[in-house]
Formats: C-alpha cells, structure tokens, sequence
C-alpha cells in the first residue's frame, strides 16, 4: 500500500513515516499543499494523509481540488482543530475521516485499516494462493500455517503480486510501485529483494519458484502445478496494541 504523507511538521512527519513504513506501508512525504497537489494529481496512492495548516495551499483547500479532479482516494485529515464545526467542515470539504492532534499512534494506524478496509472490500481481504496466505489487516503472512517473517520492500513486493496475480511486472514497473519517490534504487535492487522474498518463502516450505522470473519481462506467481489461484476471504480487524501518545 503507498500512502501520500503531507505534512509541514519534521519531527510528527518523521515518526509517522517510521511508524507506516513498519507497517509495510511505502510513504511519499511533502511539506506544503502546492507539492501535495503535484504528487497527488501525478502518482498513485491507496491513502493520502492530511494536515489541514499547510503552507501555500492550506489541507482543506487541497482536499477540495482532489475531489473536484475526481480523485476518489481516502484522505484522512489531521489537525489540531477539535471544534465541532471544524470537524463539519473537514468532512464537508471531502475527507473520509478526522484527527485530532494529539493522538495515539495505534488509533492513527486502527483509521487508516479501516480506510483501506472500506476502499477495497466491505471486508479485509485475505489474500491467498495455494497454502501463502496474506493478510492486508494484520500485515502477517504465512506459508502452511507457518508464519513468515518479511522485511517492507519484501511484503510490499508479495502484496502486489498476489493482488495482481496473472501479471508480470517488469522490474522498472516495480520499482515505480514498490519505491517511494525520494527512493534512487536500481534494477539490481529489485532483484536483491526477489531472492531475498524467494529465500524466505522457501523456508517455510513453498516452492522455491513461487515468484517465477519470466525471462525478458519481469516477475509473477508461478502459474503451474497444484497452487490454484488468487482469491481473498474476510478477516476481522486486528485488535491494536496501545502506544504512547504522539
């Protein structure tokens, strides 16, 4: 999942790219509307993330142009804004939901769940091929019941393929998906991270070309034998574990 994080605050912006990124989460972060506007109107995200006093274009004013542009993706605002009719006004210029500042980290995280939740399916799917199974939710994914253990990039990299799993995705292609924008990776990273995602699932027992090579074009899930294919099941949402308030 790949969220745009826009945010004039180093210091909130800075633990909460922490805190996404060990969530498996790919992060864009920028610190003004105008450049929010530029990395939104031109890349894709799953979630954007809001401050409502920006500099140069303000978050209530940039929530208003996506979604006069169409863009239908969730934006959670956060602010330190807590009157009511603050809240009414948030919402009213086109954000799915509404933070106040200071706020606990896991309820932050529990909102975005529950955002991309709602964007995908009435229900979190579970992403399953064979006996892998991925849960977008809880961010756990386990090979025959046994649970494996991935870094970011690596998960990132096996969420892709599994929700797109009749695709072959050239390594530039992952790159662009996988790699935030502040990013510089080459060719050779992506297929560090292959081996690496491979060497794992192999481990726990899968087949050591699960994520075959396609010579030529790319990467994608093996195709043949007895692995089925993709389908998804609803899961309930993790319970969240408490954290220090941000």
């Amino acid at each position: 999942m790949r969220v745009l994080l826009i945010d004039d605050d180093d210091a909130l912006a800075a633990l909460l790219t922490q805190q996404l990124v060990a969530q498996n989460y790919v992060v864009d972060r920028v610190a003004d509307g105008e450049t929010g506007w530029a990395y939104g109107s031109t890349f894709e995200y799953d979630l954007i993330i809001l401050d409502w006093m920006l500099p140069q274009l303000n978050g209530i004013h940039l929530c208003q142009r996506l979604r006069n542009q169409g863009y239908g993706v969730p934006i959670l605002l956060l602010t330190a804004k807590d009157e009511q009719t603050d809240k009414v006004r948030g919402l009213e210029a086109g954000a799915d939901d509404y933070v106040v500042k200071p706020f606990h980290i896991d309820e932050l995280l529990a909102r975005i769940r529950v955002l991309l939740r709602r964007a995908l399916t009435e229900a979190a799917p579970v992403l399953t091929w064979g006996d892998l199974c991925l849960d977008p939710v809880s961010c756990e994914v386990t090979y025959h019941g046994q649970r494996v253990d991935l870094t970011a990039k690596e998960y990132a990299l096996l969420e892709l393929f599994l929700r797109h799993s009749q695709q072959v995705f050239g390594a530039s292609t992952l790159l662009d998906r996988i790699w935030s924008s502040e990013a510089f990776p080459s060719e050779a990273t992506v297929r560090s991270h292959i081996r690496g995602l491979r060497r794992k699932l192999k481990a726990a027992g899968a087949p050591g070309d699960l994520v075959e090579t396609v010579h030529g074009l790319g990467y994608r899930l093996k195709t043949r034998g007895s692995l089925g294919t993709a389908r998804e099941i609803a899961q309930p949402l993790s319970r969240a574990i408490a954290r220090p308030v941000i």
